[in-house]
Parts: structure tokens; C-alpha cells; sequence
């Protein structure tokens, strides 16, 4: 089942543009980035504002709205370009099976998780049984400079 969150209109207008204009500049918001990545249909280059994760000597994308625009066109490409300000990083991105997201999932939402709890569909305190069951809809992907 393909589980996918629309973003509501805050978001999408209000929330996503201002982060991505800070970070554009080059003021990262909370450790965001721009994910530039290839459209799978269109070929053309698509911006998202993302949260790369560092977690045990590994660095990672995770999809908080399931499956995303951005991850169907990472998981196509199978890589892209992280941007801050002006510093461009080419990366190589890899699935992770959902067996090994719990700790990521863990990770992530202990780092980020007031502002993206609600799109997982977990309170603030959450068992590893919950994460076992979400991993399946959040795309997770391990990525390296290319």
C-alpha cells in the first residue's frame, strides 16, 4: 500500500518556501538542505526542502510524508544534489530495507519530531512495536557523496 501525505496549504505555500529560502541562502534551518533530484516523468530538476540525518557514522534521508514525490524520483535516480547556500553536494542514494529503519525512524524523530510527529502518526513517546509498523510507509534512504 502506497502511503502518501499531501502537504496542507501552510506547508506547502507558508512552511516549505521559507526554509528553503533560508537555506537557499544558506541558513539552515535546523540542519535543512535542498534535495534537488531528476523527475522520473518529466526529467526535469525538482528543489525540496529535506532533513539529512546523521546517525552511527551514516548519513540519511527519511521521507516523514511516506511516499513523497522527492523519494519516488530519489529511488528512480538513485541520487541527487544537497544544496546550502552555494555548497553543492553530489550524493549516491540507497534504499533502506525496512527491517534497519526503526533506529533511523528513532533518530530522526527525537531530532525532528515536533515538527514532523503528527505525518508519522506517533505521539511523543513511541514503542519500538510502533516504529516496526510505520517503517513500511516512511522511505528511508542511506546517502553517500557520489
Amino acid at each position: 500500500m502506497t502511503v502518501y501525505q499531501k502537504p496542507g496549504f501552510l506547508t506547502r505555500r507558508v512552511g516549505n518556501p521559507i526554509i528553503a529560502g533560508f537555506t537557499r541562502l544558506g541558513l539552515s534551518m535546523r540542519g535543512s538542505h535542498i534535495l534537488e533530484v531528476r523527475g522520473r516523468s518529466s526529467g526535469k530538476v525538482r528543489a525540496m526542502p529535506v532533513n539529512p540525518l546523521s546517525f552511527q557514522g551514516s548519513r540519511y534521508l527519511v521521507a516523514p510524508r511516506g511516499e513523497t514525490h522527492w523519494a519516488r524520483n530519489l529511488r528512480a535516480s538513485g541520487g541527487g544534489v544537497l544544496r546550502l547556500g552555494r555548497k553543492r553536494e553530489a550524493i549516491a542514494a540507497t534504499e533502506v530495507p525496512d527491517t534497519e529503519k526503526p533506529p533511523i525512524l528513532r533518530a530522526y524523530l527525537e531530532r525532528w519530531g515536533a515538527e514532523t510527529r503528527a505525518a508519522f502518526g506517533v505521539g511523543k513517546q513511541f514503542s519500538d512495536a510502533e516504529l516496526v509498523a510505520i517503517a513500511p510507509r516512511h522511505p528511508v534512504f542511506r546517502i553517500s557523496k557520489s
